[in-house]
């Protein structure tokens, strides 16, 4: 797929080392031994990294998780940060088999005002959340770089750490929401095999495989303090999208040692008028093989900070932070707004924990953890 006339086109190589370290991966060569040599290793190679998403892995979580627990205390201490997501659209111009904002999918569309922006950023600040993630769908005619960045600068006045959730941009773009206030960018690649890519995203720029892959290094370019990687688990075959996403993480903090590096773990979840079943693939990822990924990842990379969201069940996330991850979402709506006012275009995906920021707090409490409102002084 050829890029857009209006795309970027940078000098990495980023792409072709994750391909084909991934392509070369075979998770039915590893034993048992392997995955205990891994767990005895201050640091990992990517045979290593592998051993802890193999199958043989299975049979040793008590020990992956041991220590797992030991690098997310010895690096984040007992706190555990939260935030919550903001929609201000959901006009997408993609079709993605696996989301509700697919361009085909029959759904309640809407973008919220400037004003209602502000008006759901202070509802949302009303509960002491410090950290905000503006979200919207794929749609540059819809929601312009310039109404994300309005969005930004108003965020600005509530909260001390932005993350922006949006289509892929130029570095310039990205330069350009950096300056309005953004600090972090979450885009994933749903799944790092070209193939099953194309198969899933049937129209619309995101089917420019390259183009959306370096995505988080022109926001690094751009100046942007961090980004966030992950696979859409249960796409594909997991282990292969979670271990290029780890290594994809791997080489670009290599290569900009001063970013920070985030994973996020979303499971496929049903959503209006879903088309493409969860509940009917075959790629389902366990809990198991989930808290597999996420321990890993913490292995493997110890600084890069895991978020757990509301896509898990109550119990699955209340235990995820005992372990592994480090960050939380709280008090989540994943249609357009919804906080300060009635929800103005439909969802997502359908969300397995809607406790409010409160019930959060509680409950990180009484697991004898702290809650991190905040860890980022703007100056």
């Amino acid at each position: 797929m050829q890029n857009y006339d209006y795309m970027d086109v940078i000098e990495s190589d980023l792409m072709q080392k994750v391909l084909k370290y991934t392509e070369e991966i075979n998770f039915d060569s590893y034993t048992e031994r392997d995955v205990h040599n891994a767990l005895n290793k201050d640091t990992l190679t990517f045979f290593d990294y592998g051993a802890l998403l193999s199958l043989h892995a299975q049979n040793q979580l008590e020990e992956i998780a041991k220590r797992a627990k030991m690098e997310t205390r010895k690096h984040f201490g007992n706190s555990v940060s939260l935030y919550t997501p903001l929609y201000i659209s959901n006009f997408c111009e993609n079709h993605c088999a696996y989301c509700g904002f697919n361009c085909e999918n029959n759904i309640e569309r809407g973008k919220l005002s400037i004003n209602e922006i502000e008006n759901e950023l202070k509802a949302i600040a009303d509960t002491d959340l410090k950290e905000i993630l503006l979200l919207t769908g794929e749609d540059r005619n819809q929601s312009g770089v310039e109404y994300i960045g309005e969005a930004v600068k108003l965020s600005k006045k509530y909260f001390s750490t932005i993350g922006i959730e949006i289509y892929p941009l130029n570095t310039d773009e990205y330069a350009y929401l950096h300056e309005c206030g953004a600090d972090f960018v979450s885009i994933y690649q749903e799944t790092y095999n070209e193939d099953f890519y194309m198969k899933h995203h049937l129209k619309g720029p995101k089917r420019v495989f390259s183009y959306r892959f370096n995505s988080q290094e022109r926001a690094i370019k751009g100046g942007m303090r961090g980004v966030s990687f992950g696979a859409l688990l249960g796409l594909y075959d997991f282990r292969k999208d979670a271990f290029a996403a780890g290594l994809h993480a791997y080489f670009l903090q290599q290569k900009y040692p001063h970013a920070d590096i985030s994973f996020s773990v979303p499971r496929l979840r049903s959503f209006i008028n879903n088309a493409y079943s969860a509940d009917k693939n075959t790629n389902s990822v366990s809990d198991k093989q989930l808290l597999n990924v996420i321990m890993a990842y913490r292995i493997f990379m110890p600084f890069a900070s895991i978020n757990i969201s509301t896509r898990e069940n109550q119990k699955f996330r209340d235990n995820a932070i005992c372990i592994a991850a480090n960050k939380i979402s709280a008090g989540v709506k994943v249609g357009v707004g919804g906080h300060g006012s009635a929800q103005k275009g439909d969802e997502q995906f359908d969300i397995s924990d809607d406790r409010s920021v409160g019930d959060i707090h509680e409950m990180i409490m009484y697991k004898g953890m702290q809650p991190v409102y905040t860890d980022y002084i703007r100056v």
